[in-house]
């Protein structure tokens, strides 16, 4: 297989520019939240005319898609990473959802808009997007796992036990979102647990 091209340096240039304008983003949402930053806040930060913004980004509120966009991939990255990691399914399950809180609360209070935005960035159409694809593959490969190793129960298809982790995750996600001083790594354990013992094989399989 040939080696990918490098960019030129225009594009460089391109890939540089919209960089900074989404570290600035970041920045202005953590310190000021998303609704109070202006476009021009923004681009004072990062450097760049308005012009050269809305050359990247038609709005704010697509900007904040594309971090959202980015924590996706983190939260990829993070489930392939413990799939390897860890030894069992159960490992695996308490491990995401341990992990996944820490992130959560590492973020701060602007995290609450950016898990918001994530929600819609998976659930995009299929015309539009692959990542709801992506994030139930991700999980899905946890299940397959399980059941290559008699760890996961056949009582029930690979794809309900699949999407029974993944709403797992979005009620998490949704309930912090959206509700005052909710202890999310209190009830990130209590759902690794929950669903480690609901997959698992009963003994009589």
């Amino acid at each position: 297989m040939a080696p990918t091209p490098e960019p030129g340096r225009r594009e460089r240039r391109k890939l540089e520019l919209r960089a900074r304008i989404l570290q600035a983003a970041v920045w202005h949402f953590e310190e000021q939240g998303f609704h109070a930053t202006t476009v021009a806040a923004i681009c004072e930060r990062a450097d760049v005319a308005t012009k050269t913004f809305f050359n990247h980004f038609e709005t704010k509120q697509h900007l904040l898609r594309e971090i959202a966009r980015e924590r996706l991939g983190v939260l990829l990255a993070d489930i392939e990473a413990i799939c390897k990691n860890e030894e069992t399914t159960r490992d695996r399950l308490l491990a995401f959802f341990d992990l996944a809180a820490k992130r959560t609360l590492e973020a701060g209070p602007m995290n609450r808009e950016f898990l918001t935005e994530l929600v819609h960035v998976v659930n995009e159409s299929p015309e539009k997007s692959d990542h709801a694809r992506r994030l139930h593959g991700a999980f899905g490969a946890i299940v397959e796992e399980g059941l290559a190793n008699h760890e996961v129960t056949t009582r029930h298809a690979p794809g309900t036990l699949t999407e029974m982790i993944l709403g797992a995750y979005y009620v998490l996600m949704f309930n912090y979102a959206n509700l005052d001083a909710y202890p999310i790594e209190v009830h990130a354990e209590a759902v690794g647990h929950f669903l480690a013992d609901a997959i698992a094989p009963h003994p009589e399989e």
